[in-house]
């Protein structure tokens, strides 16, 4: 956890909450980020950094009187040379705002959308944005209150999520609802935090299923308990209605299911907002509308959970290879400190180092008396799991960045009362980052199957053919095999380069795009298909162990590890369906993380 947070022992919190992260445009990380969306911390604006929100807020107007500045006197993208007249300014933001506020395809899951606000919250106290302070404190409002705006999945390249962001907005002027994130077991659990996927304790599972979930309706359904109706707090609802249903309030709808067009009708009553924690209605202008969609705070949310879920799973997965490791006999020599000092890449070496750790090796271990070498699955586990970790140090360093960048266009700048237009929103770097680290995710993951299949070997186990009974023919694990291999499908499926994308919008102004946000995506969806790659994995090495009758020193983190997984894994060897099993040993994996960050330290 990040030195950002600090203990509230003696402060008033949510019971939900267990610190407070200070939100001070310049030092928070990827852990506070998570901890914000799970609902772990409470935010609290820094005192100086609320300061420079004010300064910008007072120069912005300043310079917006006296001169153009782009999004608050003109127009946007290719309308950049269309002035707003004077008389118009007061409602050119609102109208940005909705104009913009068109993203689509699924409702995103309570947990990424918190993400965005608090990086947004963060982003806005670097003091560059130069809208209303009171927009910061009502995004940290709803952040505490577990208040989040409704948004949508797609509507952004890479070059800002201003589609995501604008219906933001429009949530704080009063004009797009909200829902409340509250759930048993907390924020954002559950396997994992796919898009628009309804998982049971997860954010978008409903009693009577989430946005899309089989026969309780998808977008237009009349049912009882989807998206927008009153089950889950949808604003303007009553008893019944799916997304846009034309019954008593579905999303963006009215008692007669007409949809909002604009103006005083307000969809979000302001007792039913407060009721679900949402914050008072902001006086969106012209001033605050660009300022606040001028970023990719969602982008950056996203990828700050997908990093901090996945860089865990890799760690388990060192776990899950040990015992594999004792499963198969295998050699210590691959992690001798000295094949690492002649070859000094920083992630291989402490991929190494941890190794002898979970299973108590030696620095410098004696060669063993079988085989002379093992299969690449575990000869090269270092040189493969060590780019993992570099990936994910060079990912994190870009989000710390831009997680406390003041990179919203124009920059204003108090110091010179000035303006400066920019491409600083241009995603480039995360892009890369993002699409780097799914590469080296994937290259771990086979290595995963590669242990799987030597698993199945009796000349590496000495047991029966994929760990078989006792009973002629049987298949034993056999189809876990054929299980990874769909998995790891997906997950190549999902480790496409999405930094090669292109796109020209705006009548040619905007000729480039990053498609970092497409990026961010596949590396949450990355995660499910992991976590059952080694899981299959996790199975069979505890069978194979079981089998074997082999139990490493319970004070060794591989013994804790193996304890942990036979008091949850069913030991029955007979050939039987094994969907329960490999669902269980990867809901397991994160508990195999905190053994591997104990051998990390």
């Amino acid at each position: 956890m990040s030195s950002r947070i600090v203990d509230t022992s003696t402060v008033g919190v949510s019971p939900a909450s267990t610190g407070i992260v200070v939100l001070d445009g310049c030092g928070i990380g990827v852990s506070d980020v998570v901890c914000l969306a799970d609902g772990a911390a409470r935010p609290v604006p820094g005192t100086e950094a609320m300061k420079r929100v004010e300064e910008s807020w007072d120069a912005a107007r300043q310079i917006a009187a006296t001169g153009r500045v782009y999004g608050r006197s003109t127009g946007v993208g290719a309308n950049r040379n269309e002035d707003v007249p004077t008389e118009a300014a007061a409602g050119h933001g609102l109208r940005l705002l909705r104009s913009h506020a068109g993203a689509i395809g699924a409702e995103l899951p309570a947990r990424q959308v918190r993400a965005m606000l608090a990086v947004r919250a963060n982003q806005l106290l670097a003091g560059g944005a130069g809208l209303r302070p009171t927009v910061v404190t009502a995004l940290c409002e709803a952040l505490e209150n577990g208040a989040y705006p409704v948004v949508n999945e797609f509507g952004s390249v890479g070059t800002g999520d201003i589609a995501a962001l604008a219906q933001v907005g429009l949530a704080l002027a009063g004009e797009h609802p909200w829902r409340r994130a509250e759930t048993s077991g907390g924020l954002g659990t559950g396997a994992s935090d796919g898009l628009g996927v309804a998982v049971s304790g997860g954010l978008r599972a409903g009693a009577s299923g989430g946005l899309g979930a089989g026969a309780s309706g998808g977008p237009g359904a009349t049912v009882s308990g989807g998206l927008g109706a009153g089950a889950s707090d949808g604003l303007g609802s009553e008893t019944s209605g799916g997304l846009g249903a034309t019954v008593s309030g579905g999303l963006g709808a009215e008692a007669s299911g007409r949809r909002y067009a604009g103006g005083g009708r307000a969809l979000r009553r302001g007792a039913a907002a407060r009721e679900i924690g949402a914050p008072e209605p902001q006086p969106l202008d012209n001033n605050d509308a660009l300022a606040l969609i001028s970023s990719n705070a969602l982008t950056l949310g996203q990828s700050a959970l997908a990093l901090h879920e996945l860089r865990g799973l890799i760690g388990a997965t060192q776990v899950v290879a040990a015992l594999s490791l004792l499963a198969v006999d295998g050699s210590h020599e691959a992690y001798a400190a000295p094949v690492h000092t002649a070859r000094p890449h920083r992630g291989s070496a402490e991929v190494a180092r941890i190794m002898r750790e979970l299973i108590g090796a030696a620095e410098r271990p004696t060669p063993p008396l079988g085989r002379i070498q093992d299969p690449y699955g575990f000869r090269c586990l270092p040189q493969i799991h060590g780019p993992a970790h570099d990936a994910a140090d060079a990912l994190e360093a870009v989000l710390v960045v831009e997680i406390n960048a003041a990179a919203e266009n124009p920059l204003i700048s108090p110091e010179d009362l000035a303006a400066y237009h920019h491409g600083g929103f241009y995603q480039a770097q995360l892009a890369l980052a993002l699409d780097h680290f799914r590469l080296a995710i994937t290259q771990v993951a086979r290595l995963s199957t590669s242990r799987l299949s030597t698993l199945n070997e009796p000349a590496y186990t000495r047991l029966r053919p994929f760990l078989a009974d006792h009973e002629p023919a049987s298949s034993g694990v056999m189809i876990l095999e054929y299980a990874a291999g769909a998995a790891l499908g997906d997950l190549r499926a999902f480790s496409a380069p999405a930094s090669l994308g292109h796109a020209v919008l705006s009548r040619g102004v905007e000729e480039q795009a990053s498609f970092a946000s497409l990026a961010a995506r596949q590396t949450l969806r990355a995660c499910d298909a992991y976590r059952l790659v080694v899981g299959c994995e996790l199975v069979a090495a505890v069978r194979a162990l079981r089998q074997r009758d082999l139990r490493p020193d319970p004070e060794l983190p591989v013994g804790r590890a193996l304890e942990l997984a036979e008091s949850v894994l069913d030991p029955e060897p007979a050939d039987r369906p094994l969907t329960d099993d490999v669902t269980a040993a990867a809901a397991l994996l994160d508990r195999f993380t905190e053994i591997w960050r104990g051998s990390e330290s």
